[in-house]
């Protein structure tokens, strides 16, 4: 079954590069904007051994861990909080509603006067834009812990706290995970975002798409360097997957025998 599915993966992207290729070709759009699927590959092989262009790619990575650790530092002690505690969870919720849909990027001239650091700039806006799916699958997760255990535990003379650190935060680990898997993909595109529309760092792979879009002659470069980004950003959602799987495998094997 994953052998099927990763050959019409394959049978997709093969179809895509087809498409650019021809298009490329045929000349229906100036090759100065569109060029052919191989230039393109041509020059993401380049980039990938261009150690000024990986030096872009881990100041890129460097933000996105950041910001993306300082989400779960803050996320997820309070889901934990607001999961167990009702009625915190409804004081708070309309403001968690209202923020939640505000884009990361929109604040980039408020960060820009608050924040002095390009860099801790990047980093806290991934972070604000990543913090809102590991805190909802928290919250709910906590939520929907089997009341019976919860009363169950209070019955044997645990504290609330200890019910939080034994029942609650093992159920709800699972759901983190997935939580921490999507907010990967948001905090690598908000750092990226934030990095092509500020334009004050040194590196960056945003900051080198912005330089190299200067030229028009460089839309392959432009291109290549946005593939290198969406493979960054299939491959770790791949590996966090991966490790989701493994560290929660019974979760999934509950999953399937309840379908």
């Amino acid at each position: 079954m994953r052998l099927k599915r990763g050959l019409r993966g394959l049978t997709g992207v093969l179809a895509f590069l087809l498409a650019g290729e021809v298009l490329g070709r045929i000349g229906l759009v100036d090759r100065a904007y569109l060029p052919p699927s191989s230039a393109v590959l041509a020059r993401a092989a380049g980039l990938i051994t261009d150690a000024g262009f990986r030096q872009d790619v881990a100041a890129t990575l460097e933000v996105w861990a950041g910001g993306l650790l300082l989400a779960l530092l803050i996320a997820v002690p309070a889901g934990l909080l607001l999961g167990s505690l009702s009625g915190v969870n409804s004081a708070v919720r309309v403001l968690i509603e209202f923020l939640r849909p505000i884009p990361a990027v929109a604040l980039v001239p408020l960060v820009i006067l608050i924040v002095a650091g390009q860099r801790q700039m990047e980093r806290d806006l991934a972070a604000y834009a990543a913090l809102w799916p590991i805190l909802v699958n928290t919250v709910y997760a906590v939520g929907d812990v089997d009341p019976v255990t919860r009363d169950m535990a209070r019955t044997f003379g645990l504290s609330r706290p200890a019910i939080v650190a034994r029942i609650a935060l093992p159920g709800a680990a699972p759901f983190i995970a997935t939580g921490t898997r999507v907010a990967s993909a948001i905090a690598l595109v908000v750092t990226i975002s934030t990095e092509l529309i500020a334009g004050g760092g040194e590196h960056g792979i945003g900051i080198f798409v912005l330089n190299a879009s200067a030229d028009a002659g460089h839309a392959d470069v432009v291109f290549a360097a946005a593939g290198i980004a969406g493979l960054l950003g299939y491959a770790i959602d791949l590996s966090l997957r991966m490790l989701e799987r493994r560290a929660f495998r019974w979760h999934f094997q509950r999953l399937a025998l309840a379908a």
